[in-house]
């Protein structure tokens, strides 16, 4: 099986229009989805709508699951406001049309994780799949040994598991080295016998690793290897569909040139 799997599109069309054409060009058997396809960013309709044409299935992201929340706790004040114009525009009211009403109850209804046999994909992290960040540094020994958070999440894991909400791309093993994409061999990483693997898959959307690239991931079950795809995109014609939506700070389209 070859399997794509997305994640962190924050309503970034072109990124995810740029992430669904190198997807077709890589004879897959399905893609899937690992949540926030909405937050920051000014098109969460043709978003949604995309990814639940194309995707075999989605899971729920924080800023997802801030929607259906009176107010976004958690969040600064600029994804909080992002949040704000984001229900307006999605929310159905009693006059809808029942595309806007079938739209919000399918995001309504994913769940923040899921479990294939012994791979378990999860929005955020093992321990918490929809609010916990998984990044390099929390499997760093500085000198007082492993974190409680590196033993715990690794716990939660039988064999594979995929996760995003940090936008920072990388795979850590159960030895808890963490390797970044670009230091891997065509960006290709081996999946080991007898070790436990966990993939953070990165963002489409919204790259935090200094790439302003979009980022996803293709799991081959044959191979036994999960390759990270960068994928680049108009990034200014992304920026123009931002500065229409007066809601949206521009911190929010500037870090898009930086990927930070």
């Amino acid at each position: 099986m070859r399997r794509a799997i997305i994640s962190d599109i924050h309503g970034n069309l072109i990124a995810l229009r740029a992430a669904m054409d190198d997807c077709r060009k890589q004879r897959l058997d399905d893609i899937v989805c690992l949540g926030d396809i909405c937050g920051y960013g000014p098109d969460p309709v043709e978003c949604i709508d995309i990814v639940k044409a194309a995707c075999k299935w989605t899971l729920c992201g924080n800023h997802d699951a801030a929607l259906f929340m009176s107010v976004a706790v958690g969040f600064n004040r600029y994804a909080r406001a992002a949040i704000d114009w984001q229900r307006n525009v999605l929310k159905p009211h009693w006059y809808s049309l029942s595309a806007k009403r079938m739209r919000w109850n399918w995001l309504a209804d994913q769940p923040a994780a899921r479990k294939e046999e012994t791979t378990l994909y999860v929005h955020a992290s093992p321990r918490d799949p929809l609010y916990e960040y998984v990044e390099e540094a929390d499997f760093a020994d500085i000198g007082f040994g492993l974190s409680q958070k590196a033993t715990d999440i690794f716990e939660h894991i039988d064999v594979l598991s995929f996760c995003g909400h940090s936008h920072k791309p990388g795979v850590v093993t159960s030895d808890f080295q963490w390797i970044k994409p670009n230091e891997l061999e065509d960006m290709t990483f081996r999946l080991p016998d007898g070790l436990k693997t966990l993939v953070n898959i990165g963002s489409v959307g919204q790259p935090r690793d200094n790439n302003p690239e979009g980022c996803y991931v293709i799991l081959d079950t044959d191979a036994n290897t999960v390759q990270f795809r960068r994928v680049k995109y108009d990034i200014k014609t992304e920026q123009k569909r931002f500065l229409a939506v007066p809601e949206l700070d521009e911190k929010l389209w500037k870090r898009l040139e930086t990927g930070t």
